[in-house]
């Protein structure tokens, strides 16, 4: 019987998800965007779906996917996202069709244990902690099936020693390599080259599609069709992977395994460590030239007006260049020096560019990031519309975009200019929570404008009686990391609820404490705006400082701006406006999780009202009550 029902009736009144899954729900919009990805399946064909919160669109194009019998790649924004699609709702899609379809999870190399490097590590770590995990690692090792580090609980992700344990293009020694029968990696391509529905991100997606070789390229010609999750995020994640980049770390990297593999391979060869140490040298010179300043990211060219950084650049390649001559006349020695020679080239090539190229093109912009102790420069493409538009047209493909917060003021333009897709049909499913009963946006009156000096301590003043009403249960969000600590540090021992700001320990652990603390306010900046659900009572507030327009000194965003301005549209409007809508459409996301819920949404900003682009904000916002009254506020609580 389930054969002949479509889409949109397995996921009705009388389909086996209504009967197998307690507390289903049909929703309409979830089943009317199951039978149009099921369509643009058919019929190879582009369709983009906003669909608001709460539509359920992970069910929604799994069925048709999994009903298509053809190969289908789905991708979304993080690791963590990629790991509940796979481990979690596919799984209970397939348990409640009855279906048996193979399925693979792929991720980027640095996901996966690699075992040469592993053993490589042993004895070599100086550092007491990181041996302890490393062997933790090692026990693990003997019994992990899909050596996925996530895996391993009891070694963060972020540790660094994994770096230690995994790979990196840079490193890998491929098919050369004497574990390469038994690598983790390669099993989990040769996996997703045999499933019908492989699971990947978008980091990974992006990787191979810029040629930057993480092995899913193997995977693509076999695919009938592509579904993109979380598809607000292309945009930014294909800019950073169709530019260039060098970094302090990749440098420093490329040193250190330069003389591991010297003592491995050519221990008769002490020479080469003389040519290893100019390089040592050079990259703590050019990042001394570049300033004390701990987090910049300006253009290139102000950075290469300074002498003595255009001296340092021109020592950093002549440097690699020295060490590649020394390299190549040992490299036949092993698999080690010959990988080491022709890192060292690449780096040495894309080097070059900022050495002899000091201003950015309409199609590249060229600048430069700098932390505490270390660099990274980037060559970044302008746009990445028509890039990502010749790719498409490489597949006789299906391809389905969708996400929570595509449309400007209910239009679709900005995306599909970013992405360059050109023809595409367009569904908006609004969200089936009722915002207008469960919600209220409250407009504070006579805040002063975002600029002014006394913006910050008066957001504080009129956050304070909204935290009463709530009695804590909140997130304030923030633009801006000093923001946030004005907050922190105004709000202690102000409010008599746990607070929890973002940097204190890791996200997890935050938001597992706002959880269980059932009365916190939590502080955060950009990586709380999105990919957060708590549903329930713990979470009734939401309190945003501005709205979320990106740093106008940002050099990428200079280049794009500046671009437009000369095909002679409006910057502001054309795209720093649809930018922060889509942003502010995330933070607000937030607030209203699941059918119960009910909460208070706190926009501080007066441009909302003062300004005529508010109405293009407030446009783009579920329908809800709006009020500049706190005492609305008070009631909607009480």
């Amino acid at each position: 019987m389930m054969e002949n029902m479509s889409p949109g009736e397995l996921l009705g009144d009388d389909g086996p998800f209504a009967r197998s899954i307690r507390g289903f729900a049909p929703r309409y919009a979830q089943q009317r965007m199951s039978e149009v990805v099921q369509a643009a399946l058919h019929t190879h064909s582009t369709l983009v779906v906003e669909a608001g919160t709460g539509v359920g669109k992970t069910f929604a194009y799994l069925v048709p996917a999994l009903l298509s019998g053809r190969k289908v790649i789905v991708s979304t924004g993080t690791r963590h996202l990629q790991d509940q699609l796979f481990h979690r709702d596919l799984p209970v899609v397939q348990n409640s069709m009855g279906l048996s379809v193979s399925t693979a999870l792929l991720k980027g190399r640095g996901n996966y244990l690699c075992l040469y490097r592993l053993h490589k590590a042993e004895g070599e770590m100086a550092d007491m902690a990181q041996s302890h995990q490393l062997q933790v690692i090692k026990q693990w090792s003997r019994t992990t099936m899909d050596g996925d580090i996530a895996g391993l609980a009891e070694v963060p992700e972020s540790a660094p020693v994994w770096a230690k344990a995994t790979s990196t293009t840079d490193n890998c020694l491929g098919s050369e390599c004497p574990d390469f029968n038994n690598c983790h990696l390669v099993k989990a391509r040769r996996r997703a080259q045999e499933a019908d529905v492989v699971v990947v991100n978008h980091h990974l997606f992006f990787a191979d599609m810029a040629l930057k070789d993480e092995g899913f390229g193997e995977v693509l010609p076999s695919a009938d069709a592509f579904i993109l999750d979380e598809a607000h995020q292309l945009p930014d994640t294909a800019t950073q992977f169709f530019g260039q980049s060098v970094s302090s770390r990749q440098l420093d990297d490329l040193a250190a395994d330069c003389l591991a593999a010297q003592l491995r391979e050519a221990p008769d060869m002490p020479a080469l460590r003389d040519s290893v140490h100019p390089l040592q040298t050079a990259v703590k010179r050019f990042r001394l030239a570049l300033g004390q300043y701990h987090e910049q990211r300006i253009a290139w060219r102000a950075a290469a007006t300074q002498a003595v950084a255009r001296s340092e650049m021109d020592s950093l390649c002549k440097a690699l260049e020295y060490l590649r001559e020394a390299l190549s006349e040992i490299a036949g020695r092993g698999e080690l020096l010959e990988q080491c020679e022709k890192r060292c080239a690449l780096l040495r090539e894309r080097l070059e560019l900022f050495n002899r190229d000091e201003t950015a093109t309409v199609e590249r912009i060229l600048w430069l990031e700098t932390r505490r102790a270390g660099f990274s420069l980037h060559a970044t493409p302008t746009e990445v519309g028509e890039l990502f538009r010749q790719y498409m047209q490489t597949f006789h493909a299906a391809w389905v975009f969708t996400s929570a917060t595509l449309t400007v003021a209910g239009r679709f333009e900005h995306f599909l200019e970013r992405m360059g897709v050109s023809e595409a049909e367009t569904v908006m499913l609004e969200s089936p929570f009722d915002y207008a009963r469960n919600a209220l946006l409250y407009l504070p009156p006579a805040m002063p404008d975002p600029n002014d000096a006394a913006f910050s301590d008066r957001l504080i003043e009129v956050s304070l009686p909204i935290l009463t009403a709530s009695g804590g249960r909140a997130f304030m969000l923030f633009t801006s990391y000093r923001a946030l600590d004005h907050a922190a540090s105004a709000l202690a021992g102000r409010v008599d609820y746990p607070l929890f700001v973002q940097g204190e320990m890791p996200r997890s652990q935050l938001l597992d404490k706002f959880r269980l603390s059932g009365n916190g306010i939590l502080l955060g900046t950009s990586s709380f705006w999105e990919g957060v659900d708590i549903r329930g009572e713990a979470l009734s507030c939401v309190i945003i400082d501005k709205l979320p327009f990106a740093a106008p000194n940002d050099p990428v965003l200079q280049a794009r701006l500046a671009l437009i301005r000369e095909r002679g549209g409006n910057p502001f409007a054309d795209y720093q406006i649809p930018q922060a809508v889509i942003t502010l459409k995330q933070g607000i996301g937030r607030l209203i999780r699941d059918v119960h819920d009910r909460g208070v949404l706190m926009i501080a900003d007066p441009r909302l009202l003062n300004r005529g682009y508010g109405k293009i904000f407030l446009s783009s916002l579920p329908e809800m009550t709006v009020t500049t009254d706190i005492d609305d506020v008070e009631r909607f609580f009480a």
